[in-house]
Parts: C-alpha cells; sequence; structure tokens
C-alpha cells in the first residue's frame, strides 16, 4: 500500500496555526498591540477601518528591529521572548509563541515598517499569503508601524463567518479595554474610520479608568489592596448601587495580563452577596502580582485563561479583602443585631462624671393596713366611662326581639349544580398573576402573560421600524443619561432604528439627552430601557448573528412587556388574547419559548381515571 502520510507546504501549516491565533480582528489587535508593549513603546496608535476587515494599524515608538529580525519575525516558532522550555514557567512578556505575525501573514496582506533607534533608515517589508513580496530600506520614524489589510482574503469561508462591523467593533474595543487598563504607563489611542474613539494619556490606574469608561465612573470606585505571601492583590471594585445589567465592567489581571476565570469571579461575586439588586453584575478592576513560576499561562492559544498553584487560597484571600473594602468604606451595610441602643452614651456626656442612684424605702408601707387601701388603692370616679353604657341594655332587647321575627330562607336544594342557563363565566381567568387561561372548542388554552406581551410588541415594534414612521412624545424637559464612550458609540450606531421606535436623542461625548420618546413608554422606564438595549447589543444576543433591526425590537419588547406577577383585569385579558392569536407567529416569544400550552377535555378526563 502507498504512503499516505506527508508534510504539509508551510503556507498550509500556516493557515492551520492562523485558525488557532487569529479568529477575528479582535485577535489581530490583542497580538499587535502586545508586541507593541514588548517592544518598550510610550506612545502606541491602533487605526481601525471597517471594523478591522478592510485595515488594522498598530503604531509604536519602541526599540523597533533591525533587517534580519524584521524578515525573520514572520518565520513560524521565530521568537525573541523565550530561550528553553524552562522560559514558558517564568514569562514576563505578551507575546512568546512566536507564530502570531507568521499567522497574520497567512491570511492577509501584510505592510511593516520599523527602525531602531540609532539607525539613519529603517526597513519595509511587504507580504501577501505568507509571500514577501518585496523588503526594502525606508525612511520611517523610530519604533514599528504594521498594517493588516484584507484579512482572510485568500479564506473566503473564514470571512463569511464574520459578523457584522457593530459586532466586530465591539470585540476590537474589548480587546483595547484589556490592554490599555493593564498599561495606563502607556499613552494609547484608537481611531475607527477616520474617527477619534479613544485618546489616553499616560496616567495612573484610577484615572485610566475614568478616561477608558467615562467620568462617572469615578465616584463608584472602591479601592482594594492587600499585600500577603500568595499574591499582591490591587484595583479598585464598583460600588453596588452602579451594578449593571451587563458584565462588560469585570476584569482581572495576572501579572498585567488580562485573564478570564470563573472561579475568581465567583469569589468577588460572593463578597457581593445580599448587595446587588436582582439581575445584575458587579464592575471591579483586580490586578494580582504572584510569582510566574506558580501560574500556567499557556494552557489555551489566547493566553486569557490561567491555572494557579494554590487557588483555593487565592480564592478565600480575593473574597476577603473585597469584603473588607466594601466595609471599610461604608459600602456595605454594618448590622449587629446583639447591640442594645440604650446602652449607646450620648457624645456630650463623654465628659460627665457618674452619680449612683438613690433608693428611698418606706418602712411603714403595709398594703394589708385599711388605711393605706383607702390611700393608695381608693375607687376612681368611674363615672364618666359607666355613662357609655347607659341605655345598652334597653337597645340590646331591641335587637333580641328584631332577631325572633327573622326568617330564613329553606337550604332545599332546587334543580341541578352549575345549570347551563344560569351560570355565566368570564371568559378568562388570571392564574398566580402570570398565566391567563381561557376555554377553546376543544378544551382551554393556559397563556403565559409576559412571553405573550413579548410577542405582540415585538411585531409591533418591527413594523414601526421597517414599514411606518412613529409618533413621538416630547418630553417638557429633556432627561439626561449618563454612558461611556462604547455605549455612545453603540446608541449613535443604531439611532436610525431608535428614532424610528419614537426615541428622539441629542448626544455629545459622555451624555445622551432624551427630548421624545415612544407613545406607549413611560418617561421613568427610558433609563431601564435604554440599559436593557445595550445590555442586548453587548451580550449574548449580539453574538447570534441577528441583525440590529432583530435585536432592538427584541429589547424594546422585552423591556416593556408586561412582567409576571402583574394583575391584570378581565378586560386587559381577553385583548391580550386577542392580540396574541392576531400575530404572524402566536406560539413563540421572541425568544423562541412557547408562549401558550393547550389541553382538550379529553386530556383533562385522562387525569381523573
Amino acid at each position: 500500500m502507498a504512503d499516505i502520510i506527508q508534510l504539509l507546504p508551510d503556507h498550509v501549516a500556516n493557515q492551520i496555526a492562523a485558525g488557532e491565533v487569529v479568529q477575528r480582528p479582535a485577535s489581530v489587535v490583542k497580538e499587535l498591540l502586545e508586541n507593541a508593549i514588548d517592544a518598550a513603546a510610550g506612545k502606541i496608535t491602533l487605526i481601525i477601518k471597517e471594523a478591522g476587515k478592510t485595515l488594522i494599524q498598530v503604531v509604536d515608538d519602541g526599540i523597533g528591529m533591525s533587517e534580519t529580525d524584521a524578515r525573520l519575525s514572520f518565520e513560524r516558532h521565530a521568537t525573541s521572548k523565550i530561550r528553553t522550555a524552562d522560559d514558558l514557567f517564568k514569562l514576563d512578556t505578551k507575546g512568546f509563541r512566536g507564530e502570531a505575525l507568521a499567522s497574520i501573514a497567512a491570511i492577509a496582506h501584510v505592510e511593516l515598517n520599523t527602525k531602531q533607534e540609532g539607525e539613519d533608515l529603517g526597513t519595509k517589508l511587504k507580504i501577501e499569503g505568507s509571500k514577501v513580496i518585496s523588503q526594502d530600506v525606508a525612511a520611517t520614524p523610530k519604533g514599528t508601524s504594521l498594517l493588516v489589510k484584507n484579512l482572510f482574503y485568500n479564506i473566503p469561508a473564514r470571512r463569511n463567518f464574520l459578523k457584522s462591523n457593530a459586532v466586530e467593533l465591539r470585540h476590537i474595543i474589548d480587546e483595547f479595554h484589556r490592554v490599555v487598563l493593564a498599561h495606563p504607563n502607556i499613552a494609547f489611542s484608537m481611531y475607527h474610520n477616520d474617527g477619534e474613539l479613544f485618546n489616553l494619556p499616560v496616567s495612573n490606574l484610577r484615572q485610566r479608568i475614568v478616561n477608558v469608561f467615562g467620568s462617572k465612573v469615578n465616584e463608584l470606585l472602591v479601592p482594594v489592596e492587600e499585600d500577603t505571601e500568595i499574591a499582591k492583590i490591587s484595583g479598585f471594585v464598583g460600588k453596588p448601587k452602579f451594578a449593571k445589567r451587563t458584565r462588560g465592567e469585570q476584569f482581572f489581571f495576572v501579572n498585567d495580563r488580562f485573564v478570564k476565570s470563573a472561579y475568581l469571579h465567583h469569589a468577588v461575586a460572593s463578597a457581593f452577596e445580599g448587595l446587588l439588586r436582582e439581575k445584575t453584575h458587579p464592575s471591579y478592576f483586580i490586578f494580582m502580582e504572584l510569582d510566574p513560576e506558580k501560574i500556567d499561562i499557556n494552557i489555551h492559544p489566547t493566553k486569557t485563561e490561567v491555572k494557579f498553584e494554590d487557588e483555593h487560597s487565592l480564592y478565600a484571600i480575593l473574597k476577603s479583602i473585597v469584603k473588607h473594602s466594601l466595609g471599610q468604606f461604608n459600602v456595605a451595610p454594618v448590622l449587629d443585631f446583639d447591640r442594645d441602643a440604650n446602652l449607646d452614651t450620648p457624645y456630650a456626656y463623654k465628659d460627665k462624671g457618674f452619680v449612683t442612684p438613690k433608693v428611698t424605702v418606706d418602712a411603714d408601707f403595709n398594703p394589708f393596713k385599711a388605711e393605706t387601701r383607702a390611700k393608695g388603692f381608693a375607687k376612681k370616679n368611674t363615672a364618666s366611662w359607666e355613662s357609655l353604657y347607659v341605655g345598652l341594655e334597653s337597645k340590646m332587647s331591641d335587637t333580641d326581639q328584631a332577631s325572633k321575627s327573622v326568617s330564613f330562607e329553606s337550604e332545599e336544594v332546587t334543580g341541578t349544580l352549575f345549570d347551563d342557563d344560569e351560570l355565566s363565566l368570564p371568559s378568562t381567568y388570571q392564574l398566580h398573576r402570570k398565566y391567563i387561561v381561557s376555554t377553546i372548542k376543544s378544551g382551554m388554552v393556559v397563556i403565559n402573560q409576559e412571553r405573550a406581551h413579548q410577542r405582540i410588541l415585538y411585531e409591533r415594534y418591527l413594523e414601526s421600524i421597517t414599514l411606518k414612521d412613529t409618533v413621538s412624545q416630547q418630553l417638557l424637559f429633556p432627561l439626561k443619561l449618563h454612558y461611556t464612550s462604547v455605549e455612545i458609540h453603540l446608541l449613535k450606531d443604531m439611532y436610525g432604528e431608535l428614532e424610528r421606535t419614537g426615541f428622539v436623542i441629542e448626544f455629545d461625548q459622555e451624555n445622551a439627552a432624551i427630548t421624545g420618546i415612544p407613545i406607549n413608554l413611560a418617561e421613568s422606564e427610558v433609563s431601564e430601557v435604554l440599559s436593557q438595549i445595550l445590555a442586548d447589543f453587548q451580550g449574548n444576543v449580539t453574538k447570534e448573528g441577528f441583525n440590529q433591526v432583530d435585536v432592538l425590537a427584541k429589547s424594546m419588547a422585552k423591556s416593556t412587556s408586561i412582567r409576571n406577577g402583574q394583575p391584570l383585569g378581565a378586560e386587559k385579558q381577553t385583548q391580550l388574547v386577542n392580540d396574541l392569536f392576531a400575530c404572524k407567529e402566536p406560539s413563540l416569544s421572541p425568544f423562541n419559548k412557547p408562549t401558550f400550552i393547550t389541553m382538550t377535555v379529553d386530556e383533562l378526563d385522562q387525569k381523573f381515571t
């Protein structure tokens, strides 16, 4: 039999490796920013076009590369970060696998310009699909500029799997946040389609967080700091009253590298137990410094997962530190049910001396003496209250006479129980303020009122967004709401659809002034509705590939629908049932959950057999 195993060509092997390293444009951004940091850059600029599908460019003022290093950096397993296998267990740099640039060059058009300090000229290198097109001497500033154009141009199947520009940009911004928060000592800027999104000067950690997420964040930060034998922990947690619906502002950094850890997240969440509103999540920016030999970060290609040598102790320390900080800064209430408030000494009494209480006793007192009883136990004047009962006896006797003349109807039952001719039942009935029960020809239908109303509103919002203009109710005074720069960008991006639902909004850098809202929406609900919309766009909904209109209609329906537990009158119940079965798809909610179930008479009969 002929041999069937063969070595893969380099360009194919590079494309396979790219599948591990480059999943989307955000993966390229992460690798290039980390390389710039490892190059000791003091200022880094990120330029994006079409959410990274057309262009990703990172410019830094770092140490640059020689002509030989520039060419060698695009070879597989070429790195300046490690020399031996032991170096993998004491890493203090970002990139070290030596496959990032080789993988990126295999699936894109890459242009590199680099120059070392002290050199007159630098190097310009062009690569397309792992093939070197040209390498020339060039006049370029100190540092490195790397352009990545037309990502996945030679793998159309991978390119087709990319999401919309809004979703891909959101992933890029997430990676940008993770890098810039870990390095406040470096100046960063970011541009998308020639518009500036971020301009972050060198600062301390608190100021960097404020510059990224907006000035409003400053008032919610609670410092966290502790130095133990296992780890040095520092950073900030958010006050419970500012908890959000999304998990966006949750960051763990280990040795200045962003990591994901459900185990450590549980430690922080446990410290907030009992302090958060339902379905909200705390914000935290926590940095941990550990001995590199006691952690393993090489267990996942993206290096966002980490394995700790003593994770149980770290869990206990982290939970204790966060809880202590919340109590220290009077964020968490301190309750002592054993304390007696009567024993508290007023502050004005602090210099006052004590006085020994004196007790006087009448030695001659005898309660059994007649004269004592006359003095101490004399009958009080009861005329005032006894007068209240004057005439009561006569009234009672009249009542008794009247009761004797009362005649009662016979209890003899005539006719059948629940006679159809006399019985009048409502067409609907609300069960446990959650379900609406109604009769149908074959039996009965049980409707989930919240899901049913979501379906009704969803179809109405879709129609208003796509088919006709909606009338907006104008507010007498504009409603000002604060958002981060990323949230403002998202709201601007979807403003066309928001406007067609009835919203009228004016934006500045960190605020949205709402001057008009949908007719069926109360002013008090506006903040909650917009928060839900942003949560859906930043959360799981955007990952399912729905278009923007669909996500918006679902968010609006979810935010404004009737809730389970809300009582409904007979008229509203009937209207809800009629509106549901007038929908195009009445059996499912917008989130593909059943809105009602039916039960036939035969099925009911079987329950009684």
